[in-house]
């Protein structure tokens, strides 16, 4: 699948600092340091980090914390037109949350070798079974979000 552009550059890099923010809320409560922001319409309406350990939530990544917030928020389980901004690849989890709340575009800073479906270890959102098209951008302030990531866990072996 060909990859969109980033739209908006110092609007994407606007919303991508604020999951950075995000990210460092989770990092200063022992949480591994990803963010995320939703913008829907050009406002913020959801917001999160990833705290599993805080709340006994194995689903409480950044993403899903972000998403939830957004659809209470809204009021609406479905999200149309927003934009997901992440500081790390979505794993599998939250890209089918992405997918079933019809988030138009994800943003994302730092690759997961790992665990990341966007482009690492395949393309979900490229897979023909989805009844749901998102566009993906990866790579915005990777460098910020991957040193914020090392610098945490070399903190924790240290």
């Amino acid at each position: 699948m060909k990859r969109p552009q980033i739209i908006d550059r110092s609007r994407d890099e606007h919303f991508m600092r604020l999951a950075l923010a995000q990210a460092r809320l989770g990092a200063e409560q022992g949480e591994v340091p990803v963010g995320a922001v939703l913008v829907q319409d050009g406002e913020v309406v959801g917001e999160g980090f990833n705290c599993p350990i805080l709340r006994h939530d194995p689903s409480a990544h950044a993403e899903m914390v972000a998403i939830r917030a957004a659809a209470q928020g809204v009021q609406n389980y479905r999200l149309p037109g927003s934009t997901l901004y992440v500081t790390l690849e979505p794993c599998s989890m939250c890209a089918g949350l992405i997918v079933h709340a019809r988030i138009a575009r994800v943003v994302f800073a730092a690759s997961e070798p790992r665990a990341g479906v966007a482009i690492s270890q395949g393309q979900f959102f490229d897979q023909g079974f989805l009844n749901h098209r998102v566009l993906v951008e990866g790579g915005l302030l990777a460098e910020e979000s991957g040193a914020l990531l090392k610098d945490f866990f070399k903190a924790r072996r240290g």
